[in-house]
């Protein structure tokens, strides 16, 4: 099969599409003949050698795909063989066939094309597990998302907004903004214009937003717990501006804050399944009521992951970015 392979540590450029063996299936895997696989920010730090692969995993790169299936493993019951699907992965989506685990596979969503499911596993699985199953965000209260127009952000204004959440995003530009207004965000804010600290505030009388989804880390921490009501959840999922910061702790007490990191990939297989078994719960009749669409601002071939990496860097993109074998 073809694969895009990680030649050496580097550029966009050591991204180059190359015949390989087909994966192995295992006893609890299926293998997925790929329609489409999605850009994580992730893969881009995998390429820069920054984020190696889980002990056991594909060496190459992607997070989650749509596809057929094509063989199942000897202790797989509820996948057979034509079955469409999308998945989350530990690495290897950027391929024409990967092999995924039984327990991380989803049904095709009602009413989303198959290459367009490729855009929901890692975004539904991330925003689901951290600001819903662990900050307990509930309807009635507010939501401030960092980067409201990447993929995670164009799906938690979405789901937040069907579950009753008031949503603040961030986004640097009028058309990203834009872009969240669309989906539903309530409150649009430019972070090179604004300090959302104090927007959040003028918003809230006074008294900040109760969850906050972040991808930034050290340079706003301290502005994210300014930002919080009292017994607001402050949830870390990235460290685009770095991890190392002096921060005043003492509001954490007097407002009774919670701070929370999480990733996705790292996590044991058992944890992985039960949170796509909840986001199959949640999030999928939500998709297909039509209330959250896939965001899919372009489509790249396979021998073009490239290019697909550079627009994701560049951070023009709104939304998901997919690759097609």
């Amino acid at each position: 099969m073809k694969a895009v392979v990680i030649t050496s540590p580097g550029g966009p450029e050591v991204l180059q599409s190359q015949e390989v063996d087909d994966p192995a299936v295992g006893d609890e895997e299926v293998l997925i003949e790929v329609a489409a696989a999605a850009l994580n920010r992730a893969d881009t730090l995998q390429r820069k050698g920054s984020y190696p692969p889980p002990n056991g995993a594909s060496p190459y790169p992607g997070l989650e795909c749509s596809g057929t299936i094509i063989a199942v493993g000897k202790y797989v019951t509820r996948w057979k063989v034509g079955d469409q699907v999308c998945a989350l992965l530990s690495g290897g989506g950027y391929a024409e066939k990967v092999a995924a685990l039984a327990g991380q596979v989803l049904p095709l969503p009602p009413g989303v094309s198959l290459r367009d499911a490729a855009s929901f596993p890692e975004v539904a699985c991330t925003v689901w597990s951290t600001v819903f199953m662990t900050s307990r965000l509930s309807p009635g209260e507010s939501f401030l998302i960092h980067g409201g127009s990447s993929g995670i952000g164009t799906f938690a204004i979405q789901m937040a907004k069907h579950l009753g959440i008031r949503v603040f995003v961030t986004a640097g530009t009028e058309e990203k903004l834009a872009a969240c207004k669309q989906l539903g965000a309530d409150i649009c804010i430019n972070y090179k214009t604004e300090d959302f600290v104090a927007r959040v505030k003028e918003e809230t009388a006074g008294k900040g937003v109760d969850v906050i989804l972040d991808n930034i880390g050290a340079p706003y921490l301290q502005r994210n717990l300014d930002s919080l009501n009292i017994d607001g959840r402050l949830f870390i999922i990235g460290f685009q501006g770095g991890t190392v910061t002096q921060v005043n702790l003492s509001c954490l007490l007097a407002k009774r804050l919670t701070l929370q990191a999480a990733g996705l990939r790292n996590r044991s297989p058992e944890n992985k399944a039960v949170i796509v078994g909840e986001v199959e719960k949640n999030v999928w009749p939500a998709i297909a009521a039509g209330k959250v669409k896939p965001v899919v601002c372009k489509s790249f071939p396979l021998s073009e992951a490239a290019e697909a990496h550079r627009l994701m860097e560049s951070s023009a993109h709104i939304g998901k970015i997919l690759l097609i074998p």
